[in-house]
């Protein structure tokens, strides 16, 4: 019942389906997205303090129970189930996730417990959403790059072995100059439209 990581034939420490973890990731970024856009554009924080506290609950059985019995991982395993696993280290997940968990300690004490409005919970948010979308989009978990630099002996089995900072990309993982010029030109296409924008709108006022 209780316990952290999964014991994995091969594997000389506790690991988790990384899959899962980002699928798990995606979940909360959606809902939470959902709840912190509807509060910041209605005002109504009801539905942010339910989410913080899902939140806050989620993470808590992550770290003092077990994280496969935590809601999100749950679902997030459900749909992933017709994949093949790809392992990552159990450490440097607990140490993310302790991260996870302070900062959604913060988000309920400011946002259940007080109903404090302004730039300290909205950062706050801002910066679980950032770390979320992250992690699921981009499979980059800052949590265990900081363990990875911090701890002797660094992450292990890091999704696409990302933690080896001395290997070599692959030709298909550069960028070229043409991809480099498009991708520029399409900045500056886009800041100038937006400075248009707002060049008119203070013109006509």
């Amino acid at each position: 019942m209780f316990g952290f990581g999964e014991k994995v034939a091969g594997y000389e420490i506790r690991v988790f389906n990384e899959r899962e973890v980002r699928a798990a990731a995606g979940i909360v970024f959606l809902f939470a997205f959902i709840a912190f856009m509807n509060g910041f554009l209605t005002g109504n924080n009801a539905p942010t303090k339910l989410m913080v506290s899902v939140f806050l609950l989620d993470f808590f059985i992550r770290l003092f129970i077990n994280p496969k019995y935590a809601p999100s991982m749950v679902v997030g395993r459900w749909i992933v189930n017709n994949q093949t696993p790809e392992y990552v280290g159990a450490p440097q997940k607990m140490w993310a996730w302790g991260f996870g968990f302070f900062l959604a300690a913060l988000m309920f004490y400011l946002v259940v417990l007080n109903d404090i409005r302004g730039p300290v919970n909205i950062l706050t948010c801002a910066l679980c959403l950032g770390l979320l979308f992250f992690e699921a989009v981009f499979g980059i978990c800052a949590g265990c790059k900081v363990y990875h630099a911090f701890h002797q002996g660094g992450a292990k089995h890091c999704p696409g072995h990302s933690c080896d900072l001395t290997k070599k990309k692959a030709s298909i993982q550069s960028l070229n100059f043409a991809q480099k010029t498009i991708f520029t030109l399409s900045i500056l296409a886009l800041f100038y439209l937006v400075l248009g924008d707002i060049v008119y709108l203070l013109i006509t006022g």
